[in-house]
């Protein structure tokens, strides 16, 4: 069924656009909820004024978010994380604690900027040790690319220092023992 779109849907279409669409969809979704309408005279005249005052809007959206992107453009921050033997993460870095640093680095530059976790583009949280290149779309048209750094945590340091001194301590007693059962073995031939 070919329809026009008074509304965005994601993924599907912008304000204005005809698509053809499946029948279901249209029926089911689309239709009912005043997203989409049938392609007739007065729905194609809706339609284009909708997608005029759009544009308009969306031009004012990126004007605000292109001083935010600039900003934020290039940034590189370093979490630290408590981390297992395995270089894996015992929680997570998620889209909201990439999106609260940004805030922060926004906020410096733009007064009153705010970067929604929606907004940061991280297929899964981060797990594991390591830098990774993470988008954050501030509008449709307007997104900046940000390095996110994961390190292991002062605990994690410690952890692994302190686990070569008790398996350095367990060696010593290991040898201190034996050195204490040929003590013993050589008295009981002296005896």
């Amino acid at each position: 069924m070919k329809v026009v779109f008074f509304e965005e849907v994601e993924g599907t279409a912008l304000v204005g656009e005809v698509k053809e669409v499946k029948n279901g969809f249209a029926r089911n979704y689309l239709l009912p909820r005043g997203l989409a309408g049938p392609t007739t005279r007065n729905n194609m005249v809706r339609a284009e004024r909708l997608a005029q005052a759009d544009a308009i809007r969306q031009e004012k959206l990126d004007g605000e978010a292109s001083p935010v992107a600039l900003a934020i453009a290039g940034a590189e921050m370093t979490f630290q994380a408590r981390v297992g033997e395995q270089g894996r993460l015992f929680g997570s870095i998620t889209a909201r604690d990439i999106a609260e640093r940004l805030t922060e680095i926004a906020s410096e530059s733009v007064p009153g900027a705010t970067i929604e976790h929606r907004q940061v583009l991280l297929a899964q949280s981060l797990r594991s040790l390591g830098t990774e290149e993470v988008r954050v779309r501030l509008t449709r048209n307007v997104s900046a690319q940000v390095s996110v750094t994961v390190e292991p945590d002062a605990d994690s340091v410690d952890l692994s220092f302190q686990e070569v001194i008790a398996e350095v301590d367990e060696a010593e007693a290991d040898g201190a023992t034996e050195e204490a059962e040929e003590a013993e073995e050589a008295e009981a031939v002296e005896a």
